[in-house]
């Protein structure tokens, strides 16, 4: 079996863990156990419900972790063992830092400190006078112990009233105080008939914290707050809770603060400081800059802050968001100051707001350079410039005119050999930090953030030897916003796209005539009509063991168009401005879900795309840079880009690989995929991953024989396995995947590994 060589290698290394590290017993040092780990045997002497949260609770104080296994094996533990010799090689070395773990003995076991832990965590959650036991479970054959507790449960404690003694505050000026938390507590989450709850507790402690400072306590702390509990009334586990406050709480702190002046410095820095600086008050803010930085009229809009409003942090944090949003500012600060220490006589002390904000560099220029080399051989360079202006008018407004050109060769045997591709791109966006249209007031409408208007231009020359050039351009209108930290929408209520078709070549001429479908998706020049796109992501939580994120594209043309159209001149189609435009929808969604296994960079990320393209009235076919493809560094790796599809649909062997690339291509697109990433080195990833998935037509296409969708759609899924290794240096990511087929469409699985495609992409595939 002649098999590429870096397959040898893995296999060499999956047979070597799994010989070697079936047994570790003769590694284990005389009179020591290899921890197994423990179990709890509960006893409910009540017939309580399950309580779930609670046994979770108690579980996680056991202590310690036992060593890792993986199908009945210790691989962790075995290639630290060999690692501790004398001698112990680079290949023990090396995988003994990537997933050695050091022995965990039964040694190390302390049940009566483990049953303290236990007990204490049954009374956190009600149940007090518990019995708990232990014992250890020793196996001098296998060398392994085992813990075992077992736990007698009593009737838990549950909760009869829930009363403020309003006599734990004995001033006059804490009577507001008072009246708020009576109405927090309507809606407190502690309820009769809960059982004792301490995580509960201070839960809802620090809940009344949160909504005392919204509600203008400045200098109020959680920790002022205190719970009692009262079991001698009652016989039955049943108790009285009491919320007070603590003895010696500070005055100021039982005082509501009201917002005296609001200051903003829109143009903070160690340059500017020192400064003469002049006052512009609008909308009752205090606007203080030397010239004009940033007009206030504009900027004025993202400050939630008001003189005379109760001091609220939440509308401090939506502020600092806004301002962020805009893209001019590198820092922002917002403090507070204390105006003086006397009570108003409207009952309020005063604070000054201070929001001091520090601009990034005004313009910059970006050049970007780079080497593709493409899974259908084509290989080349590119660069690109940008421009960047990120306060063109003084209201924040971010010009970005971006140019590239870029320059591809096919190096391979055959009679594509020789083939190039020359790219030409010129686009200018300009994005306001603001709505322009429709004016609505966006501090009652939008709280997180102000959405973005975002309008852009642009130009691109494609110029593919031996075929053909293409001409595009494109224009849009639309709107960007958050709703949360989690949710992003972008609505462009206008997008145009143009595309001309020149200097086409008799070969590529020929491929038309071949292909009724490809010709008409060719036709269709001009593009014009909406698109939405809704981002659904946990990713932005790096605290979260398991992350997923959700994307919805919805693509849709030609229905405004249609309405003042005009027949062409040869009667089959309709015009619009004298251009046949293409009439469509489309929509795909995108799902990905990241796992992390533990805390050493160890990942399993899985990914399901689904994406529909249906044309109709004025379009027979999807435009051609509408259809979907499968295939290449982005999808299913172990076929080239378009190397598979549609449906079992495979070219005969007269038909040249460039003749191919053009037909691959459909209206309906599923695909999926697992990948297990880990490190290797510093700034080194690794990856194993599969991949599976095609394209379908929607209408049966005679040129295309097997390409139409139907109901054996599930064995025409070309699916493939490989490994990757990715250089990642602080999120630019530059990545190598080596995959091969296992199963091509409508054909029975069989695994390719003489012929691996190498794929080069820049960033990770999902």
């Amino acid at each position: 079996m002649n098999l590429p060589k870096i397959y040898k290698i893995l296999i060499l290394l999956l047979v070597s863990i799994t010989i070697y590290s079936c047994s570790v017993r003769k590694y284990i040092p005389e009179n020591e156990y290899l921890y197994r780990g423990a179990t709890i045997n509960y006893i409910d002497t009540v017939n309580t419900i399950s309580y779930n949260e609670v046994k979770q609770e108690v579980e996680s104080v056991l202590y310690p972790q036992p060593n890792s296994k993986f199908l009945g094996m210790y691989p962790g533990l075995y290639f630290y063992y060999k690692a501790q010799r004398e001698k112990p090689g680079f290949i023990n070395k090396f995988l003994n830092k990537k997933i050695g773990e050091e022995p965990v003995y039964y040694s190390s076991v302390e049940l009566e400190e483990t049953n303290e832990l236990i007990n204490n965590r049954l009374e956190n959650n009600g149940f007090f006078y518990n019995k708990i036991s232990s014992e250890s479970i020793l196996d001098s054959v296998s060398k392994t112990g085992k813990a075992k507790y077992t736990i007698e449960l009593k009737k838990p404690y549950v909760l009869q009233t829930f009363k403020l003694e309003e006599d734990s505050l004995s001033i006059a000026d804490s009577l507001e105080i008072v009246s708020k938390l009576k109405t927090a507590l309507k809606k407190s989450n502690i309820q009769k008939g809960m059982r004792f709850d301490l995580a509960a507790l201070k839960s809802e402690r620090e809940r009344l914290d949160t909504y005392l400072k919204q509600e203008g306590y400045y200098n109020f702390n959680s920790d002022f707050l205190i719970f009692e509990a009262d079991t001698n009334v009652y016989k039955d586990k049943r108790f009285d809770l009491y919320l007070r406050f603590k003895d010696n709480v500070p005055s100021k702190s039982k005082v509501p603060y009201k917002l005296n002046d609001v200051d903003i410095y829109p143009n903070e820095s160690i340059v500017t400081q020192n400064q003469l600086k002049d006052t512009i008050t609008l909308d009752s803010l205090d606007f203080i800059e030397s010239g004009t930085f940033f007009k206030p009229k504009k900027l004025s809009p993202y400050v939630l802050l008001k003189p005379g409003q109760r001091y609220n942090p939440t509308l401090s944090k939506y502020t600092s968001r806004r301002l962020s949003s805009i893209g001019t500012y590198k820092f922002i600060n917002i403090r507070y100051e204390e105006n003086d220490t006397l009570i108003h006589k409207d009952g309020f002390r005063y604070l000054d707001a201070v929001i001091e904000l520090s601009p990034l560099n005004k313009r910059s220029l970006r050049a970007e350079t780079q080497f593709v080399t493409k899974s259908n051989n084509f290989t080349g360079p590119g660069i690109g410039l940008t421009y960047t202006n990120r306060n063109w008018f003084k209201g924040g407004e971010q010009l970005n005119i971006s140019g590239n050109v870029g320059y591809e060769r096919q190096f391979s045997s055959g009679d594509q050999s020789g083939l190039s591709s020359l790219t030409l791109g010129l686009e200018a966006s300009l994005t306001f930090p603001r709505l322009l249209f429709p004016i609505i007031d966006v501090n009652k409408r939008f709280k997180y953030s102000i959405p973005q208007t975002k309008v852009s231009i642009g130009a691109d020359y494609l110029n593919r030897s031996e075929y053909y050039s293409l001409n595009s351009y494109n224009t849009s209108f639309g709107y960007i916003w958050k709703a949360n930290r989690y949710i992003t929408h972008q609505l462009n209520p206008i997008n145009i796209n143009y595309l001309k078709l020149g200097n086409i070549t008799d070969a590529f001429q020929t491929i038309l005539d071949e292909n009724e479908f490809l010709e008409k998706s060719f036709e269709q020049q001009f593009i014009a009509g909406l698109t939405y796109s809704f981002t659904y992501s946990q990713l932005v939580d790096t605290y979260r063991k398991g992350a997923f994120k959700f994307d919805f594209n919805f693509d849709i043309a030609g229905n405004t168009l249609s309405l003042f159209d005009q027949k062409s001149s040869d009667g089959n189609t309709n015009e619009f401005l004298g251009l046949v435009y293409s009439q469509y929808i489309k929509g795909d969604i995108d799902f990905s879900y990241k796992y992390k296994l533990n805390d050493k960079g160890q990942q399993l990320v899985g990914r399901i795309f689904s994406g529909l393209g249906y044309s109709y009235g004025n379009s027979e076919a999807l435009p051609y840079v509408k259809q979907y493809f499968s295939g290449g560094p982005y999808s299913v790796r172990a076929f080239s880009i378009r190397g598979v599809g549609p449906g079992s649909y495979e070219p005969t062997e007269d038909t040249d690989d460039y003749s191919a690339y053009f037909d691959r291509a459909g209206d309906i697109r599923l695909e999926a995929n697992l990948e297990y990433r880990f490190p290797l080195f510093q700034y080194v990833n690794g990856a194993f991953f599969t991949d599976a998935g095609n394209v379908w037509l929607l209408r049966e296409n005679e040129d295309l024989p097997g390409g139409e969708f139907s109901s054996n759609f599930i064995n025409e899924l070309g699916i493939g396995v490989g490994l990757g290794v990715r250089v990642d240096i602080q999120g630019f990511v530059i990545r190598l995947d080596l995959a091969s087929p296992i199963k091509k469409p409508a054909k029975s699985f069989n695994f390719e590994y003489d012929s691996p495609v190498l794929n080069f992409a820049i960033g990770y595939p999902f």
